[in-house]
């Protein structure tokens, strides 16, 4: 098995299970938002519709976009915005226990940024 062969096996696994990983938080703020209930936190103070929406964005839309290889770098920047957020803003006070694991997709999705999806998606075929 050659080494480009495993980097893009590495980086469709990392890509896919990240993502469908991250879906597990994004799917029910898009079941909120569809169902009319927009209380949701303002943690950078544009109101609680607009933040909900751009969560929805961030661990909805654009996961699905990474899973598929789908303009792979563009789409990981709000799902980076997103984790960096709720990180560094929702859960600036709390313990590093409460912010791990969106410190790991932030570092999850820097990885997929820089690294592009690999062969093993739309984008490079």
């Amino acid at each position: 098995m050659t080494q480009k062969l495993k980097n893009d096996i590495g980086l469709a696994i990392l890509r896919i299970v990240t993502s469908a990983f991250l879906l597990s938080h994004g799917i029910p703020k898009l079941q909120k938002l569809l169902a009319g209930d927009f209380e949701f936190s303002d943690p950078i103070g544009i109101g609680a519709t607009p933040s909900l929406f751009l969560a929805v964005v961030g661990e909805f839309l654009c996961p699905i976009l990474v899973l598929i290889g789908f303009k792979t770098r563009w789409a990981s920047l709000p799902i980076i915005i997103t984790m960096a957020v709720a990180a560094f803003i929702v859960h600036g006070g709390d313990p590093f226990g409460k912010k791990e694991l969106a410190l790991i997709y932030l570092m999850c999705y820097v990885v997929i940024m820089f690294m592009g999806p690999g062969s093993y998606s739309i984008d490079k075929k």
